[in-house]
């Protein structure tokens, strides 16, 4: 094709040429010209305002296809959305027999949490029937294989006992978990690690039958240096009912507020502030003196102590930020991390997340692949054009 392309243009009269020239060279100088044009509006103060307005007034207003509808079609579409705001109703509904459902296998489920915490925390030796496990790499071996790999296990476990003294229940699980899972690890300090190493267990508790949708965040931890409490606590408050003023945004349950609790620090120990020095010059008499200054520090334990949202539901940017985050961690929390923890401190959950991630890119070289291929079986493929 760009063989013929190259032959008529070779055909062409010079003054026909010229004349082209000049018409593509007026044609870009057009460009150029509303290019300049549109930069100088958009660098206007007052133009940018009146378009922001303009588009201000479009949020929510209704589409060109509504509005040329006949009045007796727009009449019967008004209905719809009352039977839309009846279904929202119904979802409502719907989510607080589910968490009415939560609350019922949160029972179910408690007491093998409870006995994970015993195990973990040493209060209980599990047997060894308890203990067997098949691995993936143990399904192809034969049984006889099998028996003989483990009796050479069980010698190296006891060679290495005798050595060392053995470790009780399984030390720093819920630090590992943490340090494991992305979402939570951002917030971990170096300072926080040997605070987390005493946690011992997290809870998660539902509000009671008849009271407002809520669930609570539990966390115990052994005695320690930092400080006295045993168990820190933070609540979310959720809201299931769609809103008088905007109906139609109803989308499940969601969380309004969360509550902290204070925690007791021990003198000199609390890693949610540090001591900041700073210098001043006196001006007048030209003399400094340092002045001693606390200042919050980041930590995990700020967890406990989010921003409080004011009645009017007005907040900064920064505060809806924190809060905005914090509910997306105590909702992982509570659906990801307490009941599936053991998968979190072997990695094989965060495995299966990535597993989803690689398939998606590699059927995106696939589909590359193809089309690569594609191009290459093409006859009139040139690869220089």
């Amino acid at each position: 094709m760009a063989d013929i392309d190259n032959k008529d243009t070779a055909e062409m009269d010079p003054a026909d040429m010229e004349d082209v020239e000049e018409v593509e060279e007026e044609e870009t100088g057009e460009d150029n010209k509303a290019r300049q044009l549109t930069v100088q509006m958009m660098q206007n103060p007052q133009i940018l305002a009146a378009l922001q307005e303009r588009l201000d007034g479009l949020v929510g207003s209704p589409s060109g296809y509504m509005e040329s509808l006949p009045k007796i079609v727009k009449r019967r579409v008004n209905a719809l959305k009352n039977l839309q705001v009846k279904c929202a109703h119904i979802e409502a509904k719907f989510y607080e027999e589910v968490h009415e459902l939560e609350r019922k296998y949160a029972a179910l489920y408690q007491p093998l949490f409870d006995k994970r915490s015993e195990i973990i925390k040493a209060a209980y030796e599990p047997t060894d029937e308890e203990c067997e496990w098949k691995a993936d790499d143990e399904e192809e071996l034969s049984v006889s294989k099998q028996d003989e790999m483990k009796d050479k296990a069980k010698v190296e476990e006891e060679k290495k006992d005798e050595e060392k003294e053995d470790p009780k229940g399984i030390p720093e699980f819920w630090l590992t978990v943490f340090k494991n899972v992305d979402l939570l690890s951002d917030m971990l300090q170096e300072h926080d690690e040997p605070i987390l190493k005493h946690l011992q267990d997290i809870k998660v508790k539902f509000s009671d039958a008849g009271q407002p949708m809520s669930f609570t965040l539990e966390f115990f931890f052994e005695p320690n240096d930092f400080f006295t409490n045993t168990l820190l606590t933070k609540t979310y408050v959720m809201r299931s009912e769609p809103d008088e003023t905007d109906p139609f945004s109803f989308d499940g349950p969601e969380i309004m507020r969360c509550t902290g609790c204070p925690i007791d620090w021990t003198k000199g120990k609390n890693v949610t502030l540090k001591t900041i020095k700073k210098k001043q010059k006196h001006k007048g008499r030209g003399t400094v003196r340092t002045v001693t200054k606390t200042v919050p520090n980041d930590s995990f334990f700020n967890f406990f102590s989010p921003p409080e949202v004011p009645e009017s539901g007005e907040m900064d940017e920064d505060s809806e930020a924190v809060l905005a985050a914090d509910f997306e961690i105590g909702h992982f929390i509570r659906e990801r991390i307490v009941p599936r923890a053991v998968l979190y401190f072997t990695g094989e959950a965060i495995e299966d997340d990535d597993d989803d991630y690689d398939e998606e890119g590699e059927e995106a070289d696939d589909e590359e692949g193809e089309e690569e291929a594609d191009e290459e079986n093409d006859p009139e493929y040139d690869p220089k054009v």
